[in-house]
């Protein structure tokens, strides 16, 4: 285990008792623990086998796309997501790398133009801004892009991208700051339960 002294444990020993233990330091990991010391849980404790984010973490590609989805809850989900990321820095002192740059699907032939028409109104509905472009329009803002094959894109102007390990360093202070326990170079070997429960 790392000799690393935090705020919430000074002598890094791991404690006897939790009320949940997550395995994993990436950016699920943590906004588990974020999430969790949220709801109010002080007892939540978080073990990495090596370094947090250094799974598949570090190399995502930091996608937030917040329209694109075409379920209630995933829209809900993402839109979340998005917020979250916009306030965390502020909210610990960790910059996640937010930047809002915009997201766009290209369609080449009618079948996507519909599909795709029908993710950006259902999109719209659930409070979404989805704007359908002309090939002429995709061009004005992309112009190294070959567009003479293109019927529309659709571009999401909110969509954004984060630094993966700037957001999942970010929700890792965050769950700190609620209490929570993060051991790095922690690996678990087994899960041993008794009476149906993990002991």
């Amino acid at each position: 285990m790392k000799e690393k002294q935090t705020l919430n444990n000074p002598t890094n020993k791991l404690p006897t008792h939790a009320q949940v233990i997550i395995i994993g330091g990436g950016v699920i990991g943590c906004s588990v623990a974020y999430h969790l010391t949220k709801l109010g849980w002080r007892d939540v404790v978080l073990l990495e086998r090596k370094d947090l984010t250094c799974g598949t973490t570090w190399h995502a590609a930091g996608l937030v796309e917040s329209a694109t989805f075409a379920s209630p809850v995933k829209s809900d989900m993402s839109r979340y997501t998005r917020e979250l990321f916009q306030r965390l820095g502020e909210e610990t002192g960790q910059d996640t790398g937010f930047r809002r740059i915009g997201y766009m699907e290209l369609a080449s032939s009618e079948e996507w133009v519909e599909g795709f028409r029908r993710v950006a109104d259902f999109a719209r509905y659930n409070g979404h801004v989805i704007e359908e472009l002309s090939p002429s329009e995709i061009k004005k803002m992309w112009p190294l892009l070959k567009t003479d094959d293109l019927l529309a894109g659709f571009f999401c102007p909110d969509d954004a991208r984060v630094n993966p390990v700037d957001a999942t360093m970010a929700l890792a202070k965050g769950a700190r700051m609620g209490s929570a326990l993060i051991f790095e170079d922690t690996k678990v070997t087994a899960i041993k339960q008794k009476n149906g429960r993990v002991t």
